[in-house]
């Protein structure tokens, strides 16, 4: 069934724990992230990309997920992630998604409010979720100065002021983590502490992008098979946790699902390098995926919430 970011990240925010929010390119993805979410009665957000959706196509991947939510007993919110054009941010809340992200953090304070701004304006009448982002995303190094490292993070004083003008459902923000396999050189430092700060001053939902813990296991295995991922390194599970505690409701989870599908891609064409059925090819991958997204669920707290 359909739901908006909004209803389950309430119902998150009040138990206590976060909803997984899983980013999909093709079938494998989304079929791999809805059968876990139903096998373990879990809320989940399926995230798009204004990439993805060059790739895949408007209406082929609106149309594919909103059928899976329709099969689906459990809540899944379709959601645009890192939206930055407006035509497409338009598309996407009169086109059938819950939920779209407006991402101005790039851009200086008025202007990201501005623009956030405008995004839920469009959005509301829809009955569409909105969710903003304020902060750089950008790995914390340890030789990082206090105020480089303080000029990275959100703000929580700004956080509250943006929250309030815009009237956003949710808010990114940044505390050390950022996106893809190389989040950290050196030993993971999170701002965890800015979570709490941020939680206690703004009443809208929070949210944590570049959470991926990029599993050492997946990344061995598609290395053998001749990938090339040297020092990769994510988020520990630990913080992670640690971060829901504080206040996050939405962890997104990209990476780990790239890197399970790449691996096993990669054995199965190295294995039976005569195999030219793509399910053979593609259907390891695709329980790879799946059992990353059981992993995360679990991680998150979010299993059997949808009972």
């Amino acid at each position: 069934m359909l739901a908006t970011n909004k209803e389950l990240l309430g119902a998150a925010r009040k138990g206590a724990y976060a909803v997984g929010a899983f980013n999909i390119n093709n079938m494998e993805f989304l079929q791999a992230i809805t059968g876990a979410a139903e096998e373990l009665a879990s809320p989940a957000i399926i995230a798009i990309s204004e990439g993805a959706i060059k790739y895949a196509g408007f209406r082929n991947i609106v149309q594919m997920v909103r059928l899976a939510a329709e099969e689906k007993k459990v809540p899944i919110s379709l959601h645009l992630d890192h939206g930055k054009d407006m035509d497409v941010i338009t598309t996407c809340i009169e086109g059938g998604f819950t939920s779209v992200m407006i991402d101005g953090s790039a851009l200086p304070f008025e202007e990201n409010v501005a623009v956030t701004s405008k995004v839920v304006k469009l959005a509301r009448p829809k009955g569409v979720s909105v969710e903003g982002e304020l902060g750089k995303l950008a790995g914390i190094e340890d030789n990082v100065s206090v105020a480089a490292r303080d000029a990275m993070l959100t703000d929580p004083a700004q956080a509250a002021e943006f929250a309030e003008r815009t009237g956003i459902d949710a808010l990114a923000i940044a505390v050390g983590t950022s996106h893809g396999a190389y989040k950290f050189k050196g030993e993971v430092n999170l701002a965890l502490d800015r979570i709490s700060e941020i939680a206690s001053r703004v009443p809208t939902l929070l949210v944590l992008h570049g959470a991926s813990g990029v599993k050492q296991e997946n990344v061995e295995l598609a290395n053998k098979y001749g990938a090339s991922i040297k020092g990769a390194k994510g988020v520990p599970d630990a913080a992670i946790v640690e971060a829901i505690r504080r206040g996050i409701s939405k962890v997104n989870i990209d990476t780990d699902m790239r890197i399970a599908f790449t691996a096993y891609v990669r054995k199965a064409l190295a294995d039976k390098p005569d195999e030219i059925d793509p399910r053979k090819i593609l259907g390891p991958a695709r329980n790879a995926i799946a059992e990353v997204v059981r992993e995360k669920i679990r991680l998150f707290g979010s299993e059997g919430k949808a009972r």
